[in-house]
């Protein structure tokens, strides 16, 4: 009698069990967990930080003294977003997701800027009003919410983009209209538009200088590895030496045999080859670039089918017809994907390149460490962010457009 009453009701512990995780529990536990982090950052971390100029510490401000009024209205989407978490997670809940996730990140902003045009005065003003950790945190939280939806929506990389473009929107449009200028990074940016501008040139230039050394040295490179067992490993040995040394340091190891050719053969100054500068962060950059890639052209023509190369040699192609025409363009997915890693790598390794006289957005960086200027060092940071996935999300998507027509 005891077993029997026991046995039933561990039933009906197992079957409320069930009951309530299928019914009661949440659906999106993903967004959940984002959300609960939201709160927190609302409750212990500031949106703003008001100071009486950019060199001295600000006074951080939750959301409780900057919110006012009908400002409630732009905070919506945080209970919109809880409630959904509990929803069935059809098509329809996750675009509702989505949309209010990007409610949520452009509320925010008008929020921030709203108040930062409150906090600043006129524009004589010294007082500086900069962007707080809870900012950051949270629009980084409601960027990933929205981010988890599409990728359950689709797989389609060209849909994605799209989907990251409209719920970015706010951003453009803000700063075209001028509704945030009055943010303490806006106004650095201001004050050294001419600075910024040289340095987004100084860093695409390295960027796409390293690619273009970076492909014509690695690909041979890749292609002589695969052909030869013999040469493979000490190639590999050599480059995996050159990407053990920190960056700094192979910076400053090159500056003495440059500096030295340049006084041999002064013409080498005229190219601008010199200690300093563009040439030494150029090399530096291309050694570093050269493991990823040569490595990428190795497993991109090592995965080319045999019986498609058999195939080819019976229809007469010669071993160059081969390469050219079968193995590289059946490697060229994976070959892309060892650039994509070198563009982003190059992207911020450009930025110690600063150090030696190469320009580019780490000179803004370290002027801002320098000088103690939090928004002047974001001035420097944000850029190189935006460019760093740019490049990575570019070369995904042509990836997956290549893959996709050969399927």
């Amino acid at each position: 009698m005891y077993r029997a009453v026991a046995a039933s009701v561990d039933k009906r512990r197992i079957w409320v069990g069930k009951t309530i995780g299928n019914s009661v529990l949440v659906k999106n536990r993903v967004v959940l967990t984002l959300w609960l982090l939201m709160m927190l950052a609302l409750w212990q971390m500031p949106l703003l930080t008001q100071a009486a100029n950019r060199l001295v510490s600000g006074t951080g401000m939750p959301l409780r003294d900057i919110i006012h009024g009908f400002a409630w209205i732009l905070i919506l989407p945080f209970p919109v977003l809880l409630i959904l978490c509990f929803c069935p997670q059809n098509r329809l809940a996750l675009w509702l997701i989505y949309l209010v996730s990007g409610a949520l990140f452009a509320g925010l902003l008008l929020l921030i800027a709203w108040q930062a045009h409150l906090l600043a005065g006129d524009e004589d003003s010294l007082v500086r009003v900069s962007l707080g950790g809870g900012f950051w945190f949270i629009g980084a939280l409601s960027l990933l919410s929205g981010a988890d939806a599409v990728s359950r929506l689709t797989q389609s990389s060209g849909i994605r983009i799209l989907a990251a473009l409209l719920i970015l929107a706010p951003i453009p449009i803000l700063l075209l209209s001028g509704a945030l200028d009055t943010l303490s990074l806006m106004k650095e940016y201001a004050n050294r538009d001419d600075v910024f501008n040289q340095a987004l040139g100084q860093h695409l230039t390295l960027l796409f200088s390293t690619l273009a050394a970076a492909v014509l040295i690695g690909v041979p490179l890749g292609i002589v590895a695969a052909r030869c067992e013999k040469l493979r490993k000490p190639m590999f040995s050599v480059l995996n030496i050159i990407q053990t040394i920190p960056s700094i340091a192979l910076f400053g190891l090159l500056i003495a045999p440059l500096a030295g050719l340049a006084q041999a053969w002064p013409w080498l100054g005229t190219l601008g080859i010199s200690g300093i500068g563009v040439a030494p962060a150029l090399i530096a950059l291309v050694l570093y670039a050269l493991l990823p890639l040569v490595r990428s052209v190795v497993a991109g023509i090592e995965q080319v089918p045999q019986p498609v190369i058999e195939a080819a040699r019976g229809v007469g192609m010669t071993q160059s017809q081969i390469l050219r025409k079968v193995e590289l363009p059946l490697a060229l997915p994976v070959v892309l994907s060892g650039v994509r890693i070198v563009a982003v790598q190059t992207v911020g390794m450009a930025v110690i390149a600063a150090l030696i006289g190469a320009g580019g957005f780490g000179a803004i960086v370290f002027q801002g460490l320098l000088s103690s200027a939090l928004d002047l060092v974001l001035l420097g940071v944000i850029p190189v962010v935006v460019m760093a996935v740019t490049v990575d999300t570019l070369f995904k998507f042509l990836v997956s457009r290549i893959e996709a027509t050969r399927q």
